[in-house]
């Protein structure tokens, strides 16, 4: 079965090509067109898209050496993400489906990122057996969830207001840095002190409310953007140029504990001894490095993607729904896009709405 994959849930443009189960060609374009922004430009989005969709699909089929008329299924994004950027995707991929006689398949784009840590690209990433805790955590979104062998999972914790990749960014801005920031800090906290200074976590165990933590998996990070930003206005800008390395360190550190803690414990209350993280911020080497540790004290086995499978891209739409289709589940003929708001709490069915 050969699958295309189609993603234009935000800012990347993607198409890639999935032949029974494996990674032919996954090709990623990010717009950058919003740098003079500080954030993405939702209509600069759509028209980036529209622009560039035809000729990346071309590109996605031609690496994976076929031809249109050999495609099976057509897969897209049906959301969450902007609803602008997400309908060029929908359209074109529908359309193309319609003009091949193929099926066509919306794919819920965080539940392609729950699933990434084990895409087939020619090397082995073998999902669990049982169940596993998935950390999924971009510029949108951040949630905890349980998935389990037949790919339902609960959702067992959320942002409360602003995601860890938005934190990153948002501080980031703040020190000046271009965006994105996420990576940029990134690159300074390697060379900095974690330790320089100590910003809020809220709802953990070094929390003010320490108390409240147990048994909570949500999260929340608008705090931490308030503290930062009162506490680098208390302070020089030579000082803040000094020390750049060292306060970006602190700040990582203070959006990273908090990920850990809360997917280890989550972990530890379930039983559970598989851990996967996924989505853009996935790709920040002192999560990835944090969280190993985290896990190779309490013998978890962790999963994570490739980086090139961390931020959006089509491989893992793709990739989603030929594994949704081989276990027997069935298009709808008709499907709600999902909202850019974070999931609500509680289980569901990796459908294929």
């Amino acid at each position: 079965m050969i699958i295309l994959g189609i993603e234009t849930s935000c800012d990347e443009t993607s198409a890639a090509v999935v032949r029974d189960g494996r990674v032919e060609s996954n090709i990623v374009s990010s717009q950058r067109c919003h740098s003079a922004f500080g954030g993405v430009v939702p209509e600069l989005a759509s028209r980036e898209h529209e622009r560039l969709i035809v000729s990346i699909t071309d590109s996605a089929v031609t690496e994976a050496n076929i031809t249109k008329n050999e495609l099976d299924v057509i897969a897209a994004t049906a959301g969450p993400g902007l609803i602008g950027a997400i309908m060029v995707g929908l359209c074109f991929a529908q359309g193309l489906a319609y003009a091949l006689g193929k099926p066509f398949v919306p794919v819920n784009h965080i539940e392609a990122h729950i699933f990434s840590p084990f895409i087939n690209d020619g090397e082995a990433h073998h999902a669990p057996r049982g169940s596993f805790v998935s950390l999924t955590v971009s510029g949108g979104h951040t949630l905890l969830s349980v998935v389990a062998h037949d790919l339902s999972y609960e959702v067992i914790g959320r942002t409360l207001d602003d995601a860890a990749g938005e934190a990153f960014d948002k501080t980031g801005k703040m020190l000046g840095l271009p965006y994105p920031a996420g990576p940029e800090i990134d690159k300074l906290a390697a060379k900095g002190d974690r330790g320089f200074h100590k910003f809020p976590r809220a709802l953990t165990s070094q929390s003010q409310t320490s108390k409240s933590y147990l048994g909570n998996f949500d999260f929340s990070f608008s705090g931490l953007k308030t503290s930062v930003l009162t506490w680098l206005q208390k302070q020089t800008p030579e000082f803040i140029e000094l020390h750049l390395a060292d306060i970006a360190a602190s700040i990582q550190w203070a959006i990273v504990s908090v990920l850990v803690e809360k997917t280890i414990l989550a972990a530890r209350s379930r039983g559970i001894k598989s851990v996967s993280i996924a989505g853009g911020v996935s790709a920040n080497s002192g999560l990835r490095k944090a969280m190993k540790e985290a896990c190779d004290k309490e013998c978890i086995t962790l999963y994570i993607p490739g980086t090139v499978y961390s931020t959006d891209n089509a491989a893992m739409i793709a990739t989603l729904a030929g594994v949704k289709l081989s276990r027997g589940m069935q298009a709808e003929h008709s499907y709600n896009i999902a909202p850019y708001a974070s999931f609500a709490a509680g289980r569901r069915k990796a459908g294929l709405k």
